[in-house]
């Protein structure tokens, strides 16, 4: 059986995958029949790169994607995208369906960076009131000068 899965490549601790089609019995980092995309997860945000046609020829052959490879193709709209094909739906569908997955992921990319701020924001004023209380409280043990 033919898998879509990742093949670690770059140096240590700083990795780069190759989304590979391969055996199923072969190593991760062994033997592969072709390379389908590009998944990089150090960038901000994180690249993945596909060639849509060999990854539809590969779908269309049966090959299956690990659960971590599809979840990448989910975010890039792939999977929405093969599913339509594979219903049948014409090309004005499939337009219009990725254009309406395309706003939605845009509006959801905007909605994770503010709230990302507002953490932030909440994070740095909870420090500043908590070293504010720490400043005035008096100290344990110490006698009160008379």
């Amino acid at each position: 059986m033919v898998k879509l899965r990742l093949r670690r490549m770059g140096k240590k601790k700083q990795p780069i995958y190759k989304i590979v089609a391969a055996d199923s019995t072969s190593p991760r980092d062994g033997r592969f029949i072709e390379v389908v995309g590009v998944y990089n997860p150090q960038t901000h945000p994180m690249t993945i790169d596909v060639n849509e046609g060999k990854f539809f020829k590969w779908m269309k052959v049966g090959a299956q994607p690990t659960s971590t490879v599809e979840s990448l193709f989910k975010r890039k709209g792939l999977m929405l995208k093969w599913r339509l094909v594979k219903k049948g739906a014409d090309e004005t569908v499939i337009a219009t369906e990725m254009e309406k997955f395309q706003m939605l992921h845009t509006e959801k990319m905007r909605r994770e960076a503010e709230k990302k701020l507002r953490r932030k924001k909440a994070a740095r004023s909870k420090k500043a009131s908590s070293s504010e209380t720490k400043t005035e409280a008096p100290v344990e043990g110490s006698t009160p000068q008379v």
